[in-house]
C-alpha cells in the first residue's frame, strides 16, 4: 500500500463533469489499495474572476482581504470534489489550508509554508478517507488566511507529500508530462520519461510552466518523488527524481524559453571598483530583478553595462537607467523589449564539450543573432529577438535530436 499525494489543476476540475472524472480517477487509486491525499486547485478561470472583481473595486486591493477572496476558488474545488467522492461511496474529508496545518510566514499574496502539522490528516488516512485539501493558501502564526501566489497549489501538494513522507507526489495537469520543449510550438517535441530535480528547477526557472519552481525545490530537498501526468490520458508521465536514479542519462533534456523579457545597455559607464555593486544597487531598490548581466570593458576608463529583466517592469528600469546616465556622465543608452530567452538544459553537459558550438552554429544557419549569453554548468540561455524565437527553438531542438526517439541518449554526432 502506497501513500499518493495527488494534484489537479484548475482545467483538471474546470467542470462539474472533470470534477467527476476525478472522482472516478481517485477511487480507482484508493480500490488499488492507496491511502490517498488530494490537492485542488480553484477551477479554471475562478481565480482569474476573482481577481477582476478585486479590481473593478481598486487598483490597489487590500493584501489581507485579496488572499481572503482568491482562497475562495480552491475552496469551492474541494468541497465539489469531496462531495463527488461521498456520492460515489468513497469517503472522504475536504480541508482548507489552515484546516490542513499548512502553517506560512505573513507575507500576503506570495507567503512560503514554514511548517505542515499533520496530525488531522494522519487520522482521517487511518479512518479510511481520502483527504481534499484547498491548495495554493495556508494561515500565518496571526491566523490569518495567506495565498502562496502563482501555481502554489503544485506547492502545497509537494510540502504535504514530504511532510507525510509520501511515496509519491502525482501532478495532474492538461499535458502528459515535461517534454523536450511546448510541444504546442514544436510538434516534434518529445516526452521526458525522467528528469532530474537540477534540470526541472532550471526548466521551471527559464519559462517551462509544467510546475512550479517552488514546488521542485521542496522536492529536491526532502527528495520526494514527483509524477507529472496527464488528466485526460493514461500514460508513465515523467518522474523528477534524483540524477543517479535517472536510467537514461542524456546530453540535453530540453528547451526552455521566454517570451516576456527586455534588455537595457548603458554604454560609456565609468569604469571603477563598486560601480557594479552601486548600479545594481539601486536596481535592486526599485524591486526590479534582473536576470542576466554583462559587462565588457571599452578602454581604461569606460564599459557597458548591459542587463535583461521581465518585460512588466521594464519601463521603470528604463526609467531608472536614464537617471543613472545622468548621473554617473554615461554615454548612450540602447534597450528593447522586442526579445525572448531561449535556453538548454542537461545534465550531460557537464561531461561533454560541444554544446555551446552546436546551439550556437544551430542559431546561426538559421540566420539568428544572439545578443546576451549566460552559462552555468547545466544551461545556456541566449537573448534573441522575439520575432526569431520559434525558428531557434526548432533549429537547436533538431540540433541536438530531441525530436528522435534516441533523444533520452546523446546525438550520435556528440558521442564520445
Amino acid at each position: 500500500m502506497a501513500l499518493l499525494v495527488q494534484k489537479f489543476g484548475g482545467s483538471s476540475v474546470g467542470t462539474i463533469d472533470r470534477i467527476q472524472k476525478v472522482a472516478a480517477n481517485i477511487i480507482k487509486a484508493k480500490q488499488e489499495g492507496h491511502n490517498i491525499v488530494v490537492v485542488v486547485s480553484a477551477m479554471y478561470g475562478e481565480t482569474d474572476r476573482l481577481i477582476q472583481l478585486a479590481h473593478a473595486l481598486s487598483s490597489d486591493p487590500n493584501p489581507r482581504e485579496y488572499d481572503i477572496l482568491v482562497s475562495t476558488g480552491e475552496q469551492a474545488s474541494m468541497a465539489l470534489l469531496a462531495i463527488a467522492l461521498t456520492q460515489n461511496n468513497c469517503s472522504s474529508r475536504s480541508y482548507t489550508g489552515a484546516q490542513a496545518g499548512i502553517l506560512t510566514d505573513n507575507v500576503h499574496t506570495k507567503a512560503r509554508i514554514l511548517d505542515v502539522k499533520t496530525d488531522a490528516i494522519r487520522k482521517d488516512l487511518a479512518n479510511g478517507h481520502v483527504v481534499v485539501v484547498a491548495g495554493f493558501q495556508g494561515v500565518n502564526e496571526h491566523g490569518e488566511t495567506t495565498t502562496l501566489g502563482r501555481g502554489g497549489s503544485d506547492t502545497t501538494a509537494v510540502a504535504l507529500a514530504a511532510a507525510l513522507n509520501a511515496d509519491e507526489c502525482q501532478i495532474f495537469t492538461d499535458v502528459d508530462g515535461v517534454y523536450t520543449t511546448d510541444p504546442k510550438m514544436i510538434a516534434e517535441a518529445r516526452l521526458i520519461s525522467q528528469i532530474s530535480y537540477e534540470e526541472m528547477l532550471e526548466m521551471a526557472s527559464l519559462g517551462a510552466k509544467v510546475l512550479q519552481m517552488r514546488s521542485v525545490e521542496i522536492a529536491s530537498k526532502h527528495n520526494v518523488p514527483l509524477r507529472v501526468l496527464s488528466s485526460f490520458n493514461e500514460g508513465p508521465g515523467t518522474l523528477v527524481t534524483l540524477e543517479e536514479k535517472i536510467m537514461k542519462k542524456r546530453l540535453v533534456s530540453g528547451i526552455a524559453f521566454s517570451r516576456e523579457e527586455a534588455i537595457i545597455s548603458l554604454s560609456g559607464v565609468p569604469n571603477r571598483p563598486g560601480i557594479e555593486g552601486h548600479i545594481l544597487g539601486l536596481i535592486s531598490e526599485a524591486n526590479i530583478e534582473i536576470d542576466m548581466i554583462a559587462q565588457n570593458a571599452t578602454d581604461e576608463q569606460h564599459t557597458d553595462f548591459t542587463f535583461t529583466m521581465h518585460r512588466g517592469d521594464f519601463p521603470k528600469a528604463l526609467k531608472l537607467a536614464e537617471q543613472l546616465a545622468l548621473e554617473l556622465g554615461a554615454g548612450t543608452i540602447k534597450s528593447t523589449a522586442n526579445v525572448a530567452k531561449l535556453s538548454l538544459v542537461g545534465i550531460g553537459m557537464r561531461s561533454h564539450t560541444g554544446v555551446a558550438s552546436t546551439m550556437f552554429k544551430a542559431l546561426g544557419n538559421a540566420d539568428i543573432n544572439i545578443q546576451m549569453i549566460t552559462t552555468s554548468e547545466i544551461k545556456i540561455s541566449v537573448i534573441i529577438e522575439e520575432d526569431c524565437l520559434e525558428r531557434g527553438v526548432r533549429a537547436v531542438h533538431q540540433a541536438f535530436e530531441l525530436d528522435k526517439a534516441t533523444s533520452e541518449k546523446f546525438p550520435a554526432h556528440m558521442e564520445s
